[in-house]
């Protein structure tokens, strides 16, 4: 009971960090964006890239880990509904949040060489923050439908 009990804390807690890195991650990268000053955006960017380095890459381990251990001591089964439901959601997480990486690093590229060339944020700039925006989405919904089906598991059965 005391394993069950210590992955259970570690799976939410690292729930919590995913879902919370991201909207906060998507909040602080959006508000650089807005001020349009490049200096900004290369400095938030960076701290963006560095915060899905340290939280969000080890939560996206943590997660199906503790998830696949907590279902086979628990005794569900592997390919209920519930859980087939959670697999396609984080794949479809990590789909949107995989190119997301590589996308801020160029932003931080960008930015920072608008900030030191003293010109505006080249178009290239514009046309990956949209794709960055975009991505979010499926990203954010699906971790939002995880939580969802981990809390209405038993409804769902």
């Amino acid at each position: 009971m005391e394993l069950y009990l210590a992955l259970r804390l570690i799976h939410v807690l690292s729930a919590t960090v995913l879902f919370g890195t991201g909207l906060g991650i998507a909040f602080f990268m959006f508000m650089s964006v807005r001020s349009k000053d490049p200096a900004y955006i290369a400095s938030t960017a960076q701290t963006v890239v560095i915060a899905d380095i340290i939280f969000t890459a080890v939560a996206v381990v943590v997660q199906p880990v503790t998830g696949l251990w907590l279902a086979l001591l628990v005794g569900y089964p592997l390919l209920s509904p519930w859980l087939l439901g959670t697999y396609v959601l984080y794949a479809v997480a990590a789909a949107a949040w995989i190119p997301v990486v590589f996308i801020q690093t160029r932003l931080v590229e960008l930015s920072r060489r608008a900030y030191e060339q003293k010109v505006l944020l080249p178009d290239e700039f514009h046309r990956l923050f949209r794709i960055w925006f975009i991505l979010g989405w499926p990203g954010f919904l699906s971790v939002l439908g995880i939580f969802v089906l981990m809390v209405f598991r038993n409804a769902l059965a």
